[in-house]
């Protein structure tokens, strides 16, 4: 029996290394062994930051690739958290009667759906952010290059 409540934690918590594809569609899953690529390429992003400073352009493709990999991953913790016992039931534990206690919303549940909101809006936000400041930068010193 897959827990709902586990499985929003286990996505919103570990979703970027991929341990919740684990839990929920075992070790055959492709997408779980391939979500933690995107995530160390955006720890590599900010490990050049620290090394060669914020104008480094390899940094600024690789930074948000962490941020919408772990927003994505809230998103996905939301989804599961908002799916009905029912719909849980039918797709993690279909040998399980429709209104099986694994797949019932609690308050532990909610806290997830909510933080998994909060702080993936956050960095989905951050990352949009840092991107854009990147590039628009960019462009800047491009155009000074240019008029000089």
């Amino acid at each position: 029996m897959k827990n709902k409540t586990l499985a929003v934690w286990l996505t919103f918590l570990t979703g970027p290394l991929g341990l919740h594809r684990f839990y929920l569609r075992g070790l055959g899953d492709t997408l779980g062994w391939l979500l933690p690529v995107p995530t160390a390429l955006g720890l590599y992003g900010i490990e050049r930051i620290l090394k060669y400073g914020v104008d480094d352009p390899w940094s600024w493709v690789l930074v948000p690739l962490l941020g919408f990999t772990f927003a994505g991953c809230a998103l996905n913790a939301i989804v599961y958290g908002l799916m009905t016992p029912e719909q849980w039931n039918a797709r993690f534990n279909p040998q399980a009667p429709a209104d099986a206690p694994a797949g019932q919303t609690g308050w532990l549940t909610i806290g997830a759906v909510a933080t998994a909101l909060l702080i993936g809006a956050a960095v989905l936000l951050s990352s949009i952010a840092f991107s854009f400041q990147r590039y628009f930068e960019y462009q800047i010193e491009e155009a000074r290059k240019i008029s000089q």
